[in-house]
């Protein structure tokens, strides 16, 4: 029996590819035994469980980026958890190790190389992270969502653009996407209480919303609507600035609630208000046009589905999110605006455009879907299963 243990977590970034890689190699080989290393405080403690893994748990090791007290501390805890990943290691007879980044990914990384173990590296950034990087020296294996992702795998490994793991409900989207478009189009539709006929727009920021994305788009909801319905989920908390804009810039006759979790349709009305939707495959299936940041899981995902995008990268940190966009809008599957760009004139004077040119927005979509990739987690699944038994002790 082979033994694999994956390493990763923190966000849903980090934890969604690991499962659905999980999930890949318990349908590729049943007898496998999976097992993961994560932490204690990040998703995957509810998440790995809930998809029937075991979870062994290591205190979060981050890497000192500027001089400070805890520079002194590192050395140590390091020490603590890479010894204590050996025992995991052992205990679970691992044969092979996969990281998909995140504080868990790096220590045992350095464990596995220690113990000639071979090691594969997933990374859906298109500038890797600090773990992975530090992962790819020794890695036999580096599956990547982009080109260009920084990573240089060690002697004698190899690295290949894989794409992104999908979700369960998102990989389940793109087979139906496969054999009818049209008829996941209106089932979905039929689900959320939407027009199938309609043209519609889906606008997103994530989980905790995009403000600026926010308030451009609502205001100018009267020149979108003039071509299409809307479903605007606004992140937490910011719904209701929303439907106080659109109330103002399009008449509150357009506007209907949004309650999916519950099992609600959309009900009437053709500007669409939710702080969140859990079933976003609903809206994928009917969207014909998404407004959205770039993170790369979004990125990936719409690639995978075949969707146009206004990609608004966010605009802090080391502006990997215009990295993950640009390959895609290079490709011409999309377009990329700066956040300070986003503003209602913007939005005036290139969505409605857009939505009125429908096969610019089809062929948009043909250019997105030749860039994604839909058999990542199945080409990750048995790139680790060949290595496994491969060890170099």
């Amino acid at each position: 029996m082979k033994h694999i243990v994956l390493a990763g977590g923190g966000t849903a970034g980090h934890v969604n590819p690991l499962l659905s890689v999980a999930d890949a190699i318990r349908g590729i080989e049943p007898d496998a035994k999976v097992t993961v290393v994560g932490t204690a405080v990040g998703l995957e403690k509810d998440l790995v469980p809930a998809a029937g893994f075991e979870l062994d748990t290591i205190e979060k090791v981050p890497f000192p980026r500027r001089p400070n007290l805890y520079m002194l501390r590192f050395p140590a805890k390091w020490k603590a958890e890479t010894r204590k990943v050996r025992g995991i290691l052992e205990a679970r007879e691992a044969d092979v190790v996969a990281g998909f980044g995140g504080y868990a990914s790096a220590p045992v990384y350095a464990t596995a190389h220690r113990m000639g173990l071979p090691i594969v590296i997933h990374e859906q950034n298109a500038r890797a992270g600090m773990a992975n990087k530090l992962g790819a020296r020794w890695a036999d294996f580096i599956g990547t969502v982009y080109d260009g992702s920084g990573l240089k795998p060690g002697k004698g490994g190899s690295i290949e653009r894989v794409g992104l793991p999908l979700r369960p409900a998102i990989a389940s989207l793109v087979r139906e996407l496969e054999k009818d478009r049209a008829g996941a189009r209106r089932r979905a539709a039929a689900e959320l209480g939407v027009d199938p006929d309609c043209p519609l727009v889906l606008v997103t920021g994530g989980s905790l919303g995009a403000v600026n994305l926010n308030r451009a788009v609502a205001a100018a909801a009267g020149d979108i609507l003039a071509h299409a319905q809307v479903v605007h989920l606004t992140g937490r908390g910011k719904a209701d600035e929303v439907r106080d804009l659109v109330g103002v810039n399009a008449g509150e006759n357009h506007l209907a609630g949004l309650r999916f979790n519950d099992g609600d349709a959309a009900g009437d009305g053709d500007y669409h208000v939710a702080e969140y939707l859990e079933r976003i495959d609903l809206a994928f299936a009917c969207a014909d046009l998404v407004i959205c940041r770039s993170g790369a899981g979004t990125v990936a995902e719409l690639t995978a589905l075949g969707l146009p995008a206004v990609y608004v990268p966010l605009p802090i940190g080391n502006g990997e999110q215009r990295f993950n966009a640009q390959p895609v809008v290079d490709a011409e599957g999309g377009v990329m605006v700066a956040d300070a760009d986003m503003t209602p004139v913007w939005v005036r004077e290139h969505v409605p455009a857009l939505l009125a040119d429908p096969e610019r927005l089809a062929a948009m979509g043909a250019k997105a879907w030749e860039y994604g990739i839909r058999d990542a987690a199945d080409t990750m699944a048995r790139r680790i299963l060949a290595l496994a038994g491969t060890g170099r002790e």
